[in-house]
């Protein structure tokens, strides 16, 4: 019980969240009558394919944003690169900054239609939340405690390693959920260029004046953002250090 108390209000508050949310939708969902359009579209095998694919999406652009935008935040904090970094934030800023449906129309033009085109608009979108919080996060670790890990005898690599990346965990994975979160909502907008996602209950009850299918497609979409979201929060509490904040 005292473990429980000094957990953080939003690791136990978001998941009694999600399961109100989540009872409340299946009790709706038991006692209201639906279309035959409504039917299929949320019969369970068409509704499991649709939030995998939706799922799908949003993790394989996590993972490239997650290998591209860490490395590339690491390589900027160093001394020699420093001067790179106004250049690339406002680089990634702008993809940022884009609508979301503008930038995925335009890379259709580029690249045609479906899931790749949909996955690099949303790398494109999601990636300056996790650059900048690795160079904020690595920035904020004490200069000193640097110069303590290489004087005694600490090589550049594993100072970033065992010294720097540990102290700044919990900042960069503060940054991971946030595009977690963007990429979740921001996918919806896929099934404008082809590709399969939640996105679609949304629009077919949106064009064909269905609004049962439209409140399913926002809550389920709302329900996956909190369930990866609060799972980011696990994660992120326990991938931090102890005595680090």
């Amino acid at each position: 019980m005292t473990r429980l108390r000094r957990l953080p209000m939003d690791v136990w508050f978001e998941p009694l969240l999600i399961v109100v949310l989540g009872v409340g939708y299946i009790v709706w969902y038991q006692s209201t009558t639906f279309t035959e359009t409504e039917q299929a579209a949320l019969g369970w095998d068409n509704l499991r394919t649709t939030i995998f694919d939706h799922i799908k999406l949003t993790l394989t652009a996590t993972v490239i944003v997650v290998v591209v935008a860490i490395p590339l935040g690491i390589l900027l904090t160093r001394p020699s690169m420093r001067w790179l970094n106004p250049i690339a934030v406002n680089i990634a800023n702008i993809g940022q900054a884009a609508p979301a449906v503008g930038l995925l129309v335009l890379f259709t033009f580029w690249l045609g239609t479906g899931f790749t085109t949909a996955v690099i608009g949303l790398v494109v979108y999601a990636i300056l939340p996790i650059l900048q919080n690795t160079i904020v996060g690595l920035r904020q670790v004490d200069q000193r405690t640097i110069e303590a890990s290489r004087g005694i005898g600490y090589s550049g690599l594993r100072t970033l390693v065992q010294v720097e990346l540990p102290l700044a965990v919990p900042v960069i994975l503060n940054g991971v959920r946030t595009a977690l979160v963007i990429l979740v909502g921001t996918a919806t907008l896929s099934t404008f260029i082809g590709a399969t996602s939640l996105g679609t209950l949304i629009t077919t009850g949106v064009t064909l004046f269905l609004p049962k299918l439209l409140i399913s497609g926002a809550i389920l979409v709302g329900l996956l953002a909190l369930i990866i979201d609060w799972l980011g929060r696990l994660v992120e509490l326990f991938a931090t250090p102890r005595g680090v904040a």
